[in-house]
């Protein structure tokens, strides 16, 4: 890492996070409403009824607009893969690779197939098969985000590979493995259930305008109560994949489950904070307290992760400095083991360059013996193993804060929209327009928590971040970082006005000031 311009790998992290942050403003209203829409048009297709039709026109155009301007931020992300990150493609493309190739040309090439068809195949297809294109739209979404997700999810915990010191890259040995790794499918879940969450939250939305504005009201409140049931059913069983995600978190990423819970002391019964304010003078190793105050919920914690009220749960002080009592490995002996690693791998290449076959497999042996923490080998500290604790603490409470507020909203504004008394609870209509902008916060917490938990690993225990980045200088990072923010500034200001104008024009197709 000696090597390496520290300004080059900062600079490349944040042109990623920002084209990341940017892109899933747009991914999860994309993944949700193509099922709305869906819905909404097999309600058309079985009753026959124009006004449905109607609907689903208005929802779809709304979708078109947001899934063309995502398109476009997610090709950029794409190909700061093999810019800003070339050692990453090169140590890991064979793995990474390939479900990302097999999103582009199976997920995007149906769902955009399909998309031509629905957006501009009424009445030129028959009803059933436009219905059928707009749920392999919604299908097709769904899936890119499943392959895409799956190679997430191996660089959270990554599986079925072995490191080649011929070729200094890691290979795949078990497609398999990592299709049906548990952390990628426990992450597909929660990401796709919460998009579907944010869907609901944007047709309220929307529709409660309507409401608020005293037309279109058969429009608003059939759409209401459509996207309010979508969203409590989805809503629910976000929160059981959520606690799916924090389980695999306990398992595989200890760090960043302590890191999300601001657990500096491990200890058996662990609690859940349910809230609290960190104090921001502490420093892993010290004697000063975590929180300045915090709500806590007693043994919940290691209830939740290993599903035992007397399950231990290792802090950040356990995982840097170790704890022999529980098998804990401390992050300097990691390190310590890295390092044989490292050189035993420059050993290994050096002896087969000089055709000392002896020595080269001495030096394999020794790095076989120790590949284990080979990621280690190239941090200087062992703090250097701790993530941002109050970034993580904050955006992970954030996220479950506002997701309780989210299954309430969905309870009150079904129940009231099935009693039709939804049009006179202007208060709730006006939390419901609010409560939009929790939506993409909320979204944008959870990616939050995922990334900067696991820092500073791009593949977790594998490979840090500063060793994933090209050898270029941080001067055209750093252009390119201003130009993509002001780029993505100005489509997420054209896709707002550009939806608040269809929105004002509604259904009918009249404006309205």
């Amino acid at each position: 890492m000696e090597h390496l311009d520290p300004s080059v790998i900062d600079w490349s992290r944040a042109q990623f996070a920002l084209t990341a942050l940017y892109h899933w403003i747009f991914v999860p209203l994309t993944l949700g409403l193509t099922f709305i829409v869906a819905i909404m048009e097999s309600i058309y297709v079985k009753t026959g009824d124009e006004w449905w039709k109607k609907t689903t026109g208005f929802w779809m155009g709304l979708l078109a607009i947001n899934f063309a301007i995502g398109v476009a931020t997610g090709i950029i992300m794409e190909f700061e893969f093999g810019t800003n990150w070339s050692n990453y493609s090169w140590i890991v493309g064979d793995i990474f690779g390939a479900p990302l190739a097999i999103e582009g040309i199976m997920a995007f090439f149906m769902e955009s197939t399909f998309f031509a068809v629905m957006f501009f195949g009424w009445d030129k297809v028959s009803k059933k098969a436009h219905l059928l294109s707009t749920w392999m739209v919604a299908i097709g979404s769904n899936l890119s985000a499943l392959w895409i997700l799956i190679a997430n999810g191996w660089m959270q915990h990554p599986v079925g590979m072995h490191f080649n010191p011929d070729t200094a890259r890691n290979e795949m040995t078990n497609f398999w493995e990592l299709v049906f790794n548990p952390n990628a499918y426990s992450k597909f879940l929660h990401t796709i259930s919460s998009g579907y969450v944010l869907a609901s939250l944007f047709v309220i939305a929307v529709s409660s305008w309507y409401l608020l504005k005293r037309r279109d009201i058969k429009f608003a409140r059939r759409s209401i109560i459509v996207a309010a049931s979508f969203g409590l059913v989805v809503s629910l069983f976000n929160l059981t994949t959520g606690d799916d995600s924090a389980r695999q978190a306990a398992i595989n990423q200890p760090m960043k489950l302590a890191a999300m819970e601001g657990l500096y002391d491990g200890k058996a019964g662990a609690s859940i904070v349910g809230f609290g304010i960190l104090n921001p003078n502490k420093k892993p190793g010290d004697n000063l307290e975590e929180f300045k105050w915090k709500i806590e919920f007693p043994y919940a914690l290691s209830l939740l992760s290993f599903h035992r009220f007397d399950a231990y749960i290792p802090g950040i002080n356990q995982l840097v400095y170790g704890d022999k009592e529980h098998n804990v490995t401390s992050a300097a002996q990691k390190i310590a083991i890295g390092k044989q690693a490292v050189a035993a791998l420059t050993a290994y290449k050096e002896a087969q360059k000089a055709g000392d076959t002896q020595a080269a497999a001495k030096a394999r042996a020794t790095f076989e013996k120790n590949s284990k923490y080979l990621g280690y080998g190239y941090l200087k500290d062992p703090l250097d193993v701790v993530p941002n604790v109050p970034v993580t603490f904050y955006a992970f409470h954030t996220m479950v804060i506002f997701g309780g507020w989210f299954i309430l909203m969905f309870i009150l504004i079904l129940y009231f929209a099935m009693t039709n008394e939804l049009k006179e609870k202007k208060w709730l209509l006006r939390a419901a327009v609010l409560t939009l902008p929790m939506g993409y916060i909320a979204q944008e917490a959870g990616w939050i928590v995922a990334e900067v938990g696991r820092q500073p690993w791009a593949i977790q225990d594998m490979l840090p971040v500063g060793m994933a980045t090209s050898n270029i200088t941080a001067s055209p990072v750093m252009l390119t970082f201003w130009l993509f923010a002001a780029l993505f500034t100005a489509l997420l200001i054209a896709e707002v006005a550009i939806m608040t104008k269809q929105i004002k024009i509604g259904p009918e197709g009249e404006h309205h000031v």
